[in-house]
């Protein structure tokens, strides 16, 4: 009976049911690059999530992970973070829009530790036109022993609806080869 369950689920015979996940698209980079940017997204989906993994081709530092939407910049992000570290813990934010960009969607590791940073992504009403869009992430880093987790809310002060998300890091360099970057739409009811 199980096995006749798991083969209609991988034959995709089974409907998707209301919150359940669609695989839209995946990024596996075989080679250092500046950016990853999901385009044409379907606005079909209750909510947006991206899973993933990434690490910078530079070797000094961890950075954060950060987007934008729709290609744009300035002030239209905020955010707020709470962090710890196994010894301490913080909280931080910017309400104001001095970044141009939404920072700390995720960490990034480093070349030289080999670390990669994990993360998951939830973009909410993604194509509701009459209210801003609200961003969270659960994100994490281990170097031996050290490193940090995160618990981050964002908002894009924008009421169109999410059509692109270009991933980058946050400081100098790229992200390196073998970070990857899946995106998932989650049905409504």
């Amino acid at each position: 009976m199980l096995n006749n369950v798991i083969s209609i689920f991988e034959s995709g015979a089974a409907a998707a049911g209301a919150g359940s996940f669609e695989s839209i698209a995946t990024y596996s980079l075989s080679s250092a690059q500046s950016s990853v940017t999901f385009s044409s997204i379907p606005q079909t989906y209750k909510h947006l999530q991206v899973r993933g993994i990434a690490i910078k081709d530079f070797s000094t530092g961890t950075v954060a992970l950060a987007s934008t939407f729709n290609g744009v910049s300035g002030s239209s992000y905020t955010n707020h973070q709470l962090y710890g570290n196994g010894t301490s813990a913080g909280a931080d934010g910017n309400a104001t829009g001095t970044y141009s960009n939404m920072p700390y969607l995720g960490l990034v590791g480093n070349a030289s530790s080999g670390a990669f940073g994990a993360f998951v992504i939830d973009i909410l009403d993604y194509t509701d036109t009459n209210k801003y869009t609200t961003v969270r992430s659960l994100n994490g880093l281990d170097v031996n022993g050290s490193g940090q987790v995160q618990l981050v809310s964002s908002l894009f002060t924008s009421t169109n609806a999410i059509t692109s998300i270009t991933f980058f890091t946050y400081a100098t360099g790229n992200l390196g080869a073998y970070s990857h970057f899946a995106l998932y739409g989650i049905k409504g009811a």
